[in-house]
């Protein structure tokens, strides 16, 4: 040993004439490790720890090993060379301080006290904060700082009780970018927590921390667990303090306080899960940085002091992110309240996830390879948790500002699933083209004016709720007028997986838009049985009636295909909404999809079809007329294809019966002469005298 004190001191004095720093000697000048056998719980923290990023570090460390205890750079002199040790001068222009190392506090200033038979611990600092400790004790006496170990359950903590964890190091880096495997930074079957969960929700709020983290730890027998048991139990029992943080309210921070008011802010909710996992014997560390989180405008700039809070744990051998400030719930932007609702995301999030709304003020705690800087933190894509917990993968663009080409901004999300989508321009489901696809959507924006405008995306999922999960900031320089959509286009536009869902299938038409030349055009689809289907046309021409939407497109049935004839009452851009019910269950029609139908044709001036009455069967044909608006003073053939009918009259000013032909439609003409209506009217059943209205038709004034 005695070898061992002289070469290191003379390293020491080499460095002094270099003007080298302190941090630099300790690690040029490792002379091996002294190996202390002993008995130590799993997931031990380290003695000494030092911030991440911090040049230097504690002059040992303790490493986890089954059976062992590592020490790197443990300098012990014998007593006969106290002098020697007591000339070794402070390097570089740092400040030096002799100092008694007492108690469990490596950093308290001490008065040196002056026992022979005592070791004395003289310890150095330099400016950057590295530490050199050197002990002097008798030969034959046992080292001091060995002595600062604890072989017993848990390592004892500093002066407040807190275990110093080591910092994070290469392999708690994940690679960046994220692979899509799993939204978390370890392995995890949350099912297997669901029974702890339901437990540590319902452990009730104790007067002391010391007895809530027994009860919560009774069902918890891995570190993992005890994690788990911890998050849940302040995820749902803590509120966010919105009064505390603006006013920043020191006293919102102490555990005592939290546990009475059951409110705090993002210090307070960080510092009572780091005290609550250190009290379970898990490793836990507060990391404060900049978020965009409550009041983030896209594409902000981040400066001055922090405005978050949240922690890093150690689990299975590395550092883990959890956030439960915004695991607890969120607080609404117009009324500022907090309302609890669990976010599964924020717990052991992906560091390549957890970075797009989390910056900590060290590097090393974004747990990435590399790591980011501030401007790229600034200016990424942010995707909401949701845009994760809904089943998003990726979208394009992926930058937050977008400038539209020709006036116009496409969005494309892929999804690991189905999922349905809408949007918001400047808060309206307006001026854009949402179509559905297998896995995602594609949506087309064009802006009404130039400027700066919000683009908000929202997904369902699973759930029957729409959460925002993208928000863009557009840039609009141009302005297509010739490309202005009908107000009453919601979305999606085009048929879909959805449209299949909900039973139409096979549509002759799968793009969402249709071009016609003369205002006219025919769809076509399959539909299940037992399904009725209801179609409207909207334009921009000002209030129109329920019934008038209708009256543009007559609906043919054949079997199980049902064909929507459409004719346009004058050029423009109009949408075709599609809406279906069962048959056997009550309640409204529910709005599928719609088509938007394009005609460039100004001459184009198409009447409304007749009016159909109930008694109008859906497997019925009309082939003509199919004005509803009929000429005076002429006659008119009729043509249909009537199931089920004894008789078929045509009525006008007259009479007129309607023939069966051998192709099964019912054939004739009427005259329109004398008459402003015309009717189509049946018999169903020949024993009877009573015939039903099935169709209406106008006649033009002279």
């Amino acid at each position: 040993m005695a070898c061992l004190a002289e070469s290191a001191k003379r390293s020491a004095l080499r460095l002094q004439r270099r003007g080298s720093a302190l941090s630099r000697a300790l690690a040029l000048s490792r002379v091996g490790q002294l190996r202390a056998r002993g008995h130590l719980q799993r997931k031990q923290p380290s003695v000494r720890p030092r911030r991440p990023g911090r040049k230097g570090g504690g002059i040992m460390e303790l490493k986890k090993d089954i059976n062992a205890v590592s020490i790197d750079m443990l300098l012990i002199v014998h007593s006969e060379k106290r002098r020697a040790a007591q000339g070794f001068q402070g390097i570089g222009n740092g400040v030096r301080r002799w100092q008694k190392l007492e108690g469990n506090d490596f950093h308290e200033n001490l008065v040196e006290k002056q026992h022979p038979q005592q070791p004395q611990v003289i310890t150095s600092y330099d400016s950057q904060g590295t530490q050199l400790t050197v002990e002097v004790h008798p030969r034959d006496a046992m080292p001091q700082l060995l002595k600062k170990f604890s072989l017993a359950k848990r390592l004892q903590g500093d002066k407040n009780g807190n275990t110093r964890p080591r910092q994070p190091g290469g392999k708690d880096a994940h690679a960046y970018p994220w692979d899509r495997s799993s939204l978390k930074s370890m392995s995890l079957d949350l099912q297997q927590f669901e029974k702890l969960d339901i437990y540590a929700s319902q452990v009730t709020a104790k007067s002391g921390l010391d007895e809530l983290v027994s009860d919560l730890l009774q069902e918890a027998h891995t570190d993992l667990e005890r994690v788990r048991a911890i998050w849940i139990w302040i995820c749902h029992h803590i509120e966010y303090d919105i009064a505390a943080a603006q006013e920043k309210d020191r006293q919102a921070f102490k555990p005592t306080d939290i546990l009475r008011t059951q409110k705090t802010n993002c210090d307070g909710y960080a510092g009572l899960f780091e005290r609550m996992c250190r009290l379970a014997g898990v490793q836990c560390m507060t990391v404060p940085g900049y978020s965009k989180g409550f009041g983030y405008q896209t594409g902000q700039s981040f400066s001055g002091e922090f405005d978050h809070a949240w922690n890093a744990v150690y689990l299975e051998g590395r550092w883990h992110l959890v956030d439960s400030t915004w695991g607890s719930g969120l607080v609404d932007t117009t009324t500022s309240k907090f309302t609890f609702l669990y976010n599964e995301f924020y717990f052991l999030t992906h560091p390549a996830l957890f970075i797009e709304d989390h910056f900590p003020d060290n590097k090393n705690w974004q747990l990435l390879k590399p790591p980011q800087s501030l401007r790229q933190f600034e200016n990424n894509m942010y995707h909401k948790s949701e845009f994760y917990n809904k089943g998003m993968l990726s979208a394009h663009p992926e930058t937050s500002m977008i400038r539209t080409v020709n006036g116009k901004a496409t969005v494309t999300v892929e999804s690991c699933a189905p999922t349905l989508f809408m949007f918001m321009l400047n808060g309206k489901q307006e001026h854009g083209l949402l179509s559905l696809r297998k896995n995602g959507m594609k949506l087309e924006v064009y802006p009404p004016t130039m400027g700066t405008h919000k683009l908000q995306i929202f997904a369902k999922g699973n759930s029957d709720i729409y959460s925002s999960v993208l928000e863009y900031t557009l840039k609009c320089n141009y302005v297509d007028m010739g490309v202005q959509l009908p107000a009453e286009l919601h979305q999606p536009v085009g048929p879909s997986w959805f449209s299949e869902q909900m039973g139409i299938m096979k549509p002759s038409h799968p793009d969402p838009i249709i071009h016609t030349s003369d205002g006219r055009c025919s769809i076509s689809f399959s539909v299940e049985e037992g399904i009725n289907v209801l179609a409207s046309l909207h334009g921009d021409d000002g209030p129109i009636t329920e019934e008038t939407q209708r009256r543009y497109i007559f609906q043919l049935h054949r079997e199980k295909q049902t064909e929507l004839k459409v004719q346009l009452p004058h050029a423009g851009k109009f949408a075709l909404k599609i809406f279906v019910k069962k048959r056997q269950e009550p309640g409204n029609y529910i709005f599928v999809f719609n088509y938007l139908l394009c005609c460039a044709n100004t001459k184009v001036n198409w009447p409304m079809f007749p009016e159909s009455f109930g008694n109008w069967g859906e497997d019925n044909e009309l082939l003509e007329p199919l004005s509803g608006v009929l000429p005076a003073n002429r006659n008119v053939p009729f043509k249909l294809k009537l199931h089920g009918i004894a008789k078929v009259l045509v009525k006008g000013q007259d009479t007129w019966p309607l023939t069966l032909n051998h192709e099964g439609y019912w054939e004739g003409s009427c005259s329109t002469a004398g008459c402003q209506e015309v009717y189509v009217m049946v018999l169903e059943n020949a024993n009877h005298n009573f015939y039903s209205y099935i169709l209406k038709y106008k006649v033009n004034a002279q």
